[in-house]
């Protein structure tokens, strides 16, 4: 994809996640913490499909929807402070 088609769909605000290679992404300057977590089969099976048609991992999909949602509480919790 040309960097130009890829800039015109951000901006329409279209979904990009497709169109990106997330298996190599890295936060810089963050330290990483294992965790455990179990998740119900169907959520296995729901979460595996997604990051199988994205192209990234189960544990990419997981962070990058974690982010997201994260990203979201906080940008709700500073307009209503």
């Amino acid at each position: 994809m040309k960097a130009s088609d890829f800039d015109k769909e951000f901006d329409d605000g279209s979904e990009i996640l497709a169109n990106l290679d997330l298996s190599q992404a890295k936060r810089t300057k963050q330290t990483t913490k294992r965790v455990n977590v179990d998740f119900p089969e169907w959520m296995l099976d729901s979460l595996d499909r997604e990051a199988s048609r994205v192209g990234v991992t189960r544990q990419s999909i997981i962070k990058v929807w974690l982010a997201e949602r994260i990203e979201n509480l906080n940008h709700h919790n500073m307009k209503h402070d």
